[in-house]
């Protein structure tokens, strides 16, 4: 196993880490802007056919896709680093 190899994965796990942190973040600032939004203008939500909270749970549903792939590929790394099998190139 190459040392190369080994700091491409583990920058790689650690961007991965950071792309976690980022999307669960936007996820929670667009959460309480929506519900910011819902308590200033509660009747401009109330002519929707939809609840207020439709959007948020769209957004959840798309985090948490993104969320379990990014842990799925990090989980991924970190047992090929552990192992060290790399392909023979």
């Amino acid at each position: 196993m190459s040392e190369r190899k080994i700091k491409r994965l583990k920058k790689l796990h650690n961007l991965l880490g950071i792309g976690m942190r980022s999307v669960f973040g936007v996820f929670i600032g667009y959460t309480i802007y929506v519900y910011g939004q819902y308590r200033k203008y509660p009747g401009l939500y109330a002519m929707q056919s939809a609840p207020w909270y439709t959007g948020v749970q769209v957004c959840g549903l798309f985090t948490a896709a993104i969320l379990l792939l990014a842990i799925i590929l990090k989980y991924m790394i970190k047992k090929k680093l552990k192992s060290g099998s790399f392909p023979v190139e």
